[in-house]
């Protein structure tokens, strides 16, 4: 077997997260958190059901702040007098402070312990979900985005080091192939929330759903929560040794290599998020409820080709699963492109064409994602922390790029989708292979 087969089954339910708009991220990527914890005994207080539930809701954060909110698009454009890339750039402010949160939150509680940063994170998020269900203009909203983001990442990531604290061998792996697992469903449940709270209400209402989730959250974890790490065990290192960390990491040209894949892998995913409302109910006419079916329908497409790129593992080589799922993309884009030049993305193409689409991310960021953490076998929390920090900055980037052309074209995003495939190819196709690797 060889080594770039080796590593996928253990890592695809890790990284699915990451993987659905709605993730991750996407989930989020474990962070250098599990550095600094993976190897050290863990000793006080056991992992209850309680925290484990309560981490496990802290998880959804990412996908339910974007997906519950992806069918209003076109309402808040109308009620806060606002074009689509405007609209779309309220996903970037979420993401850039997504990664932020992810990148800084871990060393900052590895250094000032889990459970306060915790509380504190959960606070700021749902102040700042109250700000966007009252915010009056595009700009303002833009902002508590961002803080939303921030303190969203910021706490999923200190969440996921209480659990990385508390359990170790066959729980631990359990427990995070939980959240992992939630986190897949979040993106499907999601935009068909949002689409009910549409059709019986306004959207602002969606953020209110965000900030009555957010005070549960923090109440949650104010009464089960426990500081799983003991003050012995804290370093003052933070941003330093998370720098010194990076700059190992960094220089790996295999790590590189996928993890440009990975990155550009999240960026075709929402560059389909940023314009599917705008193809499918604004060019197409879909009701919001329809749209999020849809919606739906592609996160399991992506959900399953995730599960068959697990089966595959070992028995076919992981670099050809990713190139398929690269090809498959292309053929998708292409298709896009071709429907929105000659016809207009009429809704068969529109809809065959986001499918394919999101299918195909299954077999390319879990195995990507795998193949880069396999690369720096000795800071695995930091290449995460890296893997998650690049996938939020892509989908940030890419997001209000994507609707450039406006509400009545789905060209720019075809393009993006064609353009990010045959980069993704390049960096795999230039990747030395391990000299086991079969």
């Amino acid at each position: 077997m060889s080594v770039d087969q080796a590593p996928t089954t253990t890592s695809v339910p890790a990284t699915h997260l990451a993987r659905t708009a709605a993730t991750a991220a996407a989930g989020a990527a474990t962070t250098a958190t599990t550095a600094t914890t993976t190897g050290t005994a863990r000793r006080g207080a056991p992992l209850t059901r309680a925290v484990l539930g309560t981490v496990v809701l802290v998880s959804t954060i990412a996908p339910l702040a974007t997906d519950l909110y992806v069918p209003a698009f076109p309402r808040v454009g109308d009620d806060l007098d606002a074009g689509a890339t405007q609209v779309q750039l309220t996903l970037t402010t979420f993401f850039v402070g997504m990664a932020l949160g992810q990148l800084i939150g871990g060393p900052v509680s590895d250094a000032r312990g889990r459970r306060r940063p915790l509380l504190l994170a959960l606070a700021g998020l749902t102040v700042a979900s109250v700000a966007c269900a009252f915010s009056p203009s595009i700009e303002l909203m833009m902002a508590a985005r961002f803080v939303q983001g921030l303190a969203g990442g910021w706490a999923m990531v200190t969440a996921r080091a209480v659990v990385i604290d508390l359990a170790d061998g066959p729980r631990l792996v359990r427990s995070l192939n939980l959240i992992a697992g939630v986190g897949g469903i979040a993106p499907i449940v999601g935009p068909l929330v949002g689409a009910v709270i549409l059709q019986l209400t306004q959207w602002r209402v969606s953020f209110w759903a965000v900030a009555a989730l957010g005070a549960a959250m923090l109440t949650m974890a104010a009464v089960w929560v426990p500081e799983s790490l003991p003050e012995e065990r804290r370093h003052g290192g933070g941003l330093a040794v998370l720098g010194r960390a990076t700059r190992q990491v960094i220089t790996n040209r295999r790590f590189v290599g996928y993890l440009v894949v990975v990155a550009l892998s999240m960026g075709v995913t929402f560059a389909y998020v940023a314009t599917s409302a705008f193809v499918l109910q604004g060019m197409n006419g879909l009701s919001p409820m329809t749209y999020s079916l849809d919606f739906a329908a592609n996160a399991v497409g992506l959900t399953l080709a995730t599960l068959t790129a697990a089966r595959l593992a070992g028995r076919v080589d992981t670099r050809s699963v990713i190139t398929a799922g690269l090809v498959a993309t292309g053929c998708a884009g292409l298709l896009l492109l071709g429907g929105a030049v000659w016809w207009g993305t009429p809704l068969p193409v529109a809809v065959i064409g986001f499918l394919v689409l999101m299918s195909a991310q299954g077999l390319v960021g879990p195995n990507a994602g795998a193949l880069a953490s396999d690369a720096v076998p000795d800071h695995p929390g930091t290449g995460s922390a890296l893997l998650g920090f690049f996938q939020w900055c892509a989908a940030g980037v890419v997001a209000p790029i994507a609707g450039l052309g406006g509400e009545g074209t789905a060209v720019p995003m075809a393009v993006i989708v064609i353009t990010l495939t045959a980069a993704s190819l390049a960096a795999l196709l230039l990747l030395p292979r391990r000299r086991n690797a079969g």
